[in-house]
């Protein structure tokens, strides 16, 4: 087997070879299988399987709890390099994507799941990692933002064949989740077979890594995986079962989603450069705020399909801002300490995960306005963490209250 590459080294390899490609790549391959998943599980799991909030809840438990267990990616990464893993856990999701639409009943459902989700959080926590080690800190908001373009044009795809095909070929669940995995396993080969291996400047530590002063890092993460759940979790739940979209408008409502965020992402990473994490983070939740009590207002005032189109794809666009969270956090971070704290913030982003949706499933059987006046609340006190962010992170002034001390030695 060949020696991994050291990044010093790629720039002699052809653009479509290096390591800022593969991660554009991979961004499109995983987006292929997942967002399929999340376009058609709403109208599956009520249409073919008969859930209801108390089921689609449960299942959203348990599609986040290998989220929770994000941390034992720092054992498996003492056998297997992180590329390696990352490709692993795509062909992994990939998989259980083909499969999921042979699974009607309450317990397959939850099973393959598990496995899809096994395959996503995983994947996520090792690329994230990759993408902090590999891009350049001067460049990481540019770059981050293209990298979220092009998730969002691999999920314009996905949802436009949906769209255009699902009515006039008389598509059905099995047949566009067998298509939409195979394709992720194939761009999985071509990666494995076309990339070498390359091997980031600092090597990082394979072991659980938790430091007092990125407790704003790990406050933050717990924020924004309690928040996320409310929109993921609800807020496609409630197009269809408040105003019975079909699948071909939900997923064109996604569609038209991804098309702006594809359109605006290099320019969200554009302002995060000029403007710094704090600002872009604060206009994040201020924004998020005001989108959950719209949500409630939806109920309390009887607002219609067109305004509820609208909140949906302002929530999802607020929500591409989260790789701010990632910059943030490699302006703070020994090099070293990338790895590891990726699983342990991805740990810590699924606290909330694992209680929130099967808890607010029984809330919005009675009341679901309640679970969006909640979700404000959420998003409102991230706002007040976010102000603690200094206009400058770096080492030794993670918070204001930092006030340029010294980091310790750890």
């Amino acid at each position: 087997m060949p020696s991994p590459m050291p990044l010093s080294e790629t720039l002699r390899l052809p653009a479509w070879r290096r390591p800022e490609a593969l991660l554009y790549l991979m961004a499109a391959a995983m987006p292929l299988s997942f967002a399929t998943w999340s376009a058609l599980l709403n109208n599956f799991v009520i249409e073919v399987a008969s859930f209801t909030g108390k089921e689609i809840g449960w299942l959203h438990t348990v599609r986040e709890i290998p989220g929770l267990l994000a941390v034992v990616v720092i054992a498996i990464l003492l056998a297997v390099r992180e590329q390696v893993l990352a490709l692993l856990m795509l062909a992994l999701l990939g998989a259980a994507t083909m499969f999921t639409g042979w699974f009607t009943s309450f317990s397959g459902l939850l099973v393959m799941t598990l496995l899809s989700s096994i395959g996503f959080h995983y994947f996520e926590t090792v690329n994230q990692s990759l993408q902090l080690q590999w891009i350049d800190k001067a460049r990481a908001p540019i770059v981050l933002g293209r990298i979220v373009a092009v998730g969002a044009g691999a999920s314009l795809a996905a949802y436009g064949a949906i769209v255009a095909l699902w009515d006039s070929l008389s598509l059905d669940y099995n047949t566009v989740y067998m298509a939409s995995g195979g394709l992720t396993i194939a761009i999985v080969l071509f990666a494995a077979l076309a990339y070498p291996q390359f091997q980031s400047p600092h090597v990082q530590h394979r072991h659980m890594v938790l430091r007092r002063r990125y407790w704003l890092y790990y406050a933050l993460q717990f924020m924004s995986g309690a928040r996320r759940q409310i929109f993921v979790v609800f807020a496609g739940f409630m197009m269809v079962e408040r105003f019975g979209m079909k699948v071909s408008e939900m997923t064109l409502l996604l569609l038209c989603n991804y098309l702006i965020n594809m359109a605006v992402a290099p320019a969200m990473g554009r302002a995060l450069g000029k403007y710094g994490e704090r600002n872009v983070m604060g206009f994040e939740y201020i924004g998020l705020t005001l989108v959950f009590l719209a949500y409630g207002g939806l109920y309390w005032f009887g607002w219609g399909i067109v305004i509820a189109g609208g909140l949906y794809i302002l929530d999802q666009l607020f929500f591409a801002l989260s790789f701010s969270l990632r910059t943030y956090f490699q302006k703070i971070a020994d090099p070293r300490d990338i790895a590891p704290t990726a699983a342990v913030a991805f740990t810590i982003n699924h606290i909330a995960a694992v209680f929130l949706p099967a808890a607010l499933g029984y809330l919005w059987v009675t009341s679901p306005d309640y679970v969006f006046l909640l979700g404000a609340g959420m998003a409102l006190f991230a706002f007040g963490l976010i102000c603690l962010i200094p206009r400058h992170p770096e080492p030794g002034m993670e918070t204001v209250f930092s006030r340029g001390l010294p980091v310790a030695a750890e």
